[in-house]
């Protein structure tokens, strides 16, 4: 077959191509570093044309077009599987919504649940010999969402890495619909944070102890994971692997420091494994055609019998707030949504049946403010609307500046007892009172 020739056949501009978009589509900008920029601009253009137009995506870089004009809500409603901030200013503005998930099941979502997509649209790379362009950086649910979508239109940037992966990394000339060339702009970067904190350090000094020579890391979303393992890349650690939902920038800083190896790994061996990327531009020149690193579908990378098969599984999280009896919210502060449950259930699932396996859930223990108060992250229950990311049942080791405790086994009162120990000790009495008031507190002989 001669593929620039079909290539040539289905090139088009962004104007052009967006006119396949009618009122009341389902449309899909896809994941993360991979949502569309001259197709989205486009499709912005026709807003006075379109009504119900629904569009989704996930881990939003920057503010999509279609969402910036003053009556985008009357034409575009936008659905996010997984917020940042940008989403939630799109929330905020009236016009999009958050869609719940456990993010290893989204690939079923599409082959089950959900419609056909009428349109795709997503960066990708330019095209091969063979002619594949390859999805970069976000290989996630994509190729189960592209396999039901009507029409796919690619937009092609030179400046997206081409990652290796395990499956559902590409699609190939036949299947697209149309092609655009856009402006090759620079991937959007994701920043790998300030320096770290005291109390970052005074978790990292709890949490790095706890993982042996030859694990396997996981590191969640956040400041607080991403410094544990940059304080990791420090360490005498050796011979660690990858397998994430997320890889960041602290992973490139452990493999260059020679602490990832993989040889000790059971699956994959030697490959840092993960469903999505996003970072800076040290990240996307690192997986850039690199066989140490494997881009795979979520439903593989978030997969507790997967994990379970790689001993000494570590998992590290972050939260915004855990209630007395364990249960841990990391994704909203009442009913102002945040971010998503994600994957930090199923990691901390799977790696509690890995052999050896530990989770970590990491936060500082007082939040201030924007008013300049001080309030305790350990409170006597989720504050009302808050959702449960990980259910009391499921909760290992919870970690602040002032301590770690192992949840597994525990009674109500030992929880309780547990969690105020590593609480700011200026909230520690309150707290006991709470758990007294709630029948969970019996003071132990410590």
């Amino acid at each position: 077959m001669d593929y620039q020739a079909l290539y040539q056949q289905k090139l088009t501009t962004a104007d052009e191509a967006v006119k396949v978009v009618k009122s009341g589509d389902w449309v899909d900008y896809t994941w993360c570093t991979n949502h569309p920029i001259a197709l989205d601009k486009a499709l912005a253009a026709r807003q006075n044309e379109l009504t119900d137009v629904k569009v989704r995506g996930g881990v939003t870089m920057w503010m999509p077009e279609i969402a910036k004009a003053e009556d985008a809500g009357e034409h575009f409603a936008w659905h996010s599987w997984h917020c940042s901030g940008i989403d939630r200013k799109i929330i905020a503005k009236g016009m999009g919504y958050f869609s719940p998930m456990r993010y290893s099941e989204l690939p079923r979502f599409y082959r089950e649940h959900l419609d056909p997509v009428d349109v795709v649209m997503l960066q990708v790379t330019p095209m091969d010999k063979h002619g594949n362009f390859n999805f970069g950086l976000a290989c996630s649910h994509l190729a189960d969402m592209l396999a039901r979508a009507k029409r796919v239109i690619v937009e092609v940037n030179q400046n997206l890495p081409w990652v290796y992966g395990l499956t559902g990394t590409e699609i190939n000339i036949q299947d697209v619909t149309y092609v655009v060339e856009g402006d090759n702009p620079p991937i959007a970067q994701l920043s790998a944070g300030g320096p770290a904190t005291e109390v970052d350090k005074a978790v990292a000094n709890l949490v790095v102890p706890q993982i042996p020579n030859g694990a396997c890391l996981q590191l969640g979303i956040g400041g607080m994971p991403n410094a544990i393992g940059a304080m990791i890349a420090q360490s005498d650690l050796k011979d660690l692997s990858v397998h994430t939902e997320m890889y960041v920038d602290a992973f490139v800083d452990m493999a260059a420091a020679g602490k990832i190896t993989g040889r000790h790994k059971a699956l994959d061996k030697g490959r840092q494994v993960f469903a999505f990327a996003a970072g800076t531009q040290k990240l996307y020149d690192y997986v850039d055609r690199n066989p140490d690193v494997m881009a795979a579908p979520v439903d593989y990378t978030n997969d507790v019998h997967v994990m379970a098969q790689i001993d000494n599984f570590i998992s590290i999280n972050n939260a915004i707030d855990m209630d007395l009896f364990g249960q841990v919210n990391a994704e909203s502060a009442g009913i102002k949504h945040i971010s998503g449950t994600g994957g930090q259930l199923d990691f901390a699932m799977g790696a509690y049946l890995s052999k050896g396996g530990k989770s970590f859930i990491c936060m500082s223990s007082t939040v201030t403010g924007k008013d300049g108060t001080v309030k305790s992250r350990i409170v006597p229950t989720l504050t009302p609307g808050s959702i449960c990311t990980d259910p009391r049942s499921c909760t290992h080791y919870i970690v602040t500046e002032y301590g770690m405790v192992c949840m597994k086994g525990l009674s109500t009162w030992q929880r309780a007892e547990a969690a105020i120990s590593i609480a700011h000790p200026d909230f520690r009495e309150q707290l006991i009172k709470d758990a007294e008031k709630m029948g969970i507190w019996r003071r132990s002989n410590k």
